[in-house]
């Protein structure tokens, strides 16, 4: 079976509609609050935390750059949540997915997201873990702490043989 190579797309709210939720203020109707001091964007996301006694969580997540090229060697999914995460570092990052169900890496797809893009993963979908390009970044994540605070209980990993390859736009 010969390698793929995956060429990441810009992230769009159509495009990333099968897979979650584009966290941005773009297309987000501002509010002014806080007597005229602050402007709120809600960003409509699905957030899904509360499966079998599941709870909200707000983390930060510190994600290290892969060395170049890019290799997607396995795709994890969270059955029980959603899963959102919104860089705080400045930086782009990386997003692949794939639809729920039964993994196929032929329907495998990357997104860059931008310094002011986040993204919310729907229940079930299946995705990469945290792809950091230009450096350390930091990342505000919300998702789902178990009643057991388990990886497995809402993790499941499969690998993917041969790993896709990321090819990068100079």
């Amino acid at each position: 079976m010969s390698q793929r190579t995956l060429i990441p797309r810009p992230l769009t709210a159509a495009a990333f509609a099968p897979f979650g939720d584009v966290l941005s203020v773009i297309d987000c109707t501002p509010k002014t609050i806080n007597y005229g001091n602050t402007v709120r964007y809600d960003t409509g996301a699905a957030l899904n935390l509360d499966a079998q006694s599941g709870r909200p969580g707000i983390s930060i997540f510190r994600a290290t750059p892969l060395a170049k090229p890019i290799k997607i060697a396995l795709m994890e999914r969270h059955p029980l949540s959603s899963q959102a995460f919104y860089p705080l570092s400045g930086h782009p990052f990386l997003v692949v997915v794939a639809p729920k169900g039964d993994l196929d890496p032929a329907n495998i797809c990357a997104f860059l997201a931008t310094p002011d893009q986040g993204v919310n993963y729907h229940p079930g979908v299946w995705h990469h873990y945290l792809l950091a390009l230009d450096g350390v970044s930091d990342f505000l994540v919300v998702d789902r702490l178990g009643s057991q605070n388990s990886k497995t209980e809402n993790c499941d990993e499969l690998p993917l043989s041969p790993p896709l390859v990321v090819e990068m736009s100079q």
